[in-house]
């Protein structure tokens, strides 16, 4: 039996502790993996090798993934797609394991219904915002990485008396900035999914001014468009020195977390075990529920779209009004 794994989309940590598992893992169960590099677009380009021990040594400390990743509007044409079935039937390959996000989820989803290629989509992006798991691959290492900087920041803030202003990424989802904000005790949260009353908040900053505050942070996603206007508003508004840090890609790389490592395994485990079980069809993703890693359809993760979780927005509340 032959397996394939590759990443697709954006990268995370913990894309290369899952690449590594997946070579462990499938040459105890007497399985040849193969690594398809450059995410989809190496799918069509054919850059497929077999893997061996000596190509996971000494990478799961790193961020990013060895195998590399793309985004892949080619994949969306049919031709390039039969091109890709063609690559991996050369290879005796049927059977794929994709680290990344619902676009390619969706992507893989196709291919299967037109080739009947097998696959496990495995949660792999920093923005948390995939249906049905509470967490994807690499959230952990970078709510770290912007709890770091964010602690750094705040000691230059109360020294100076100044606030200061953090942009997380996050294009459609504050999953980053709201849990962020939460745990660094942040005063002003502005993601997508909430809007903030600037005009109350501005009543209360004044007010705890006048009191003896020294600094704010505010902790802004990336999607809403607001970092300099937030900026703009403490100035002009509260009357405060402000300064912006954008942790742009920052949040992407670094040594992944204990718990990002755990859950690579985790889910690379759950994923062979499913594409080398003979009795199953189709694809599916694993997903993480209630503290337990569970096997899902992919039709039900592509159905439906993330919402930020209710009881975090609600410890949020004090930070948009």
């Amino acid at each position: 039996m032959r397996i394939a794994i590759l990443s697709s989309g954006g990268d995370c940590a913990g894309m290369n502790p899952a690449i590594k598992q997946f070579v462990d893992y499938c040459l105890a169960q007497n399985i040849e993996p193969y690594f398809i590099y450059d995410g989809l677009e190496g799918l069509i380009d054919g850059t497929i090798r077999r893997a061996g021990y000596p190509d996971v040594a000494r990478i799961m400390h790193l961020g990013g993934t060895i195998i590399r990743s793309s985004r892949s509007p080619r994949f969306y044409e049919y031709t390039h797609r039969k091109q890709a079935y063609e690559n991996l039937q050369q290879h005796g390959i049927d059977r794929v394991v994709i680290l990344g996000g619902d676009g390619s989820f969706r992507a893989l989803e196709e291919f299967y219904q037109e080739f009947g290629v097998r696959f496990v989509g495995i949660p792999a992006t920093i923005d948390n915002d995939i249906f049905g798991t509470e967490y994807c691959l690499g959230v952990d290492t970078s709510l770290n990485i912007i709890r770091h900087a964010t602690d750094a920041i705040r000691d230059n803030a109360s020294s100076i008396k100044r606030a200061s202003v953090i942009e997380t990424m996050g294009r459609k989802c504050g999953y980053l900035a709201l849990v962020s904000a939460i745990v660094s005790g942040a005063e002003v949260c502005v993601i997508p999914e909430a809007e903030c009353d600037f005009e109350s908040l501005a009543l209360k900053l004044r007010s705890e001014l006048k009191q003896g505050r020294t600094y704010i942070i505010c902790v802004v996603a990336e999607g809403t468009k607001m970092t300099q206007k937030t900026v703009e508003w403490l100035e002009q508004e509260i009357g405060m020195e402000t300064r912006a840090t954008v942790l742009g890609y920052v949040q992407r790389g670094g040594n992944p977390t204990v718990f990002d490592r755990l859950m690579a395994a985790k889910f690379v485990e759950y994923a062979v075990d499913h594409l080398a079980d003979e009795t199953k069809e189709g694809g599916s993703a694993v997903l993480y529920q209630g503290s337990r890693c569970k096997l899902v359809p992919i039709e039900v993760v592509n159905s439906g779209s993330y919402q930020l979780d209710e009881k975090l927005l609600d410890m949020a509340k004090d930070m948009m009004r």
